[in-house]
């Protein structure tokens, strides 16, 4: 009886194992079948032209001086293309934006010292001409202009003159 119980033990652990090996066997060859069989065909490789040229665009940001607790402060805002001089300090005589009033930052430069123009000599030398007398800004504003004025000069520390009304400020270079 125990010589019978053994042989049965036997012969379920083989058969167990043969149809284990099966199951691998025909795992494997599905898997073999799909990946051979995916239909892509070898070729070689395809001209297709030069590769595309041209400037990425980085991102574009806007830094002009704003005024805090009668001290200059840079902050930078998100623009969408590149800016010129007198555009940008269009936006600083425009004064800060709810948020960074929100943050104590003011302006000294009057809305009225627009429309601005800006000009450079090779040098580096900036002009910065406004609608009002040089003169009669404050010394911040002065600076606030040189300072927005001097980001976008190509000589880095960039000389500025402020002029208007047949008066004139500088050259002066950004204090910050």
């Amino acid at each position: 009886m125990r010589a019978e119980l053994t042989r049965r033990l036997f012969t379920r652990r083989l058969f167990t194992r043969r149809v284990l090996a099966w199951r691998v066997l025909a795992v494997g060859l599905v898997s073999l079948v799909a990946v051979a069989g995916c239909g892509v065909q070898p070729s070689d490789v395809i001209r297709a032209g030069d590769p595309p040229r041209g400037h990425v665009v980085p991102a574009m940001t806007i830094t002009l001086y704003l005024v805090r607790n009668d001290r200059l402060s840079a902050v930078t805002r998100p623009g969408d293309r590149p800016m010129f001089p007198a555009d940008m300090l269009a936006l600083l005589a425009a004064g800060p934006t709810a948020r960074e009033r929100a943050r104590g930052l003011t302006t000294e430069v009057p809305p009225e010292a627009g429309p601005f123009e800006a000009t450079a000599d090779p040098a580096g030398h900036l002009v910065v001409t406004l609608s009002v007398p040089a003169g009669e800004l404050s010394a911040l504003a002065v600076e606030q202009i040189v300072c927005t004025a001097a980001v976008t000069a190509p000589v880095s520390p960039a000389q500025v003159t402020v002029v208007g009304a047949g008066q004139s400020v500088g050259p002066r270079t950004c204090p910050g």
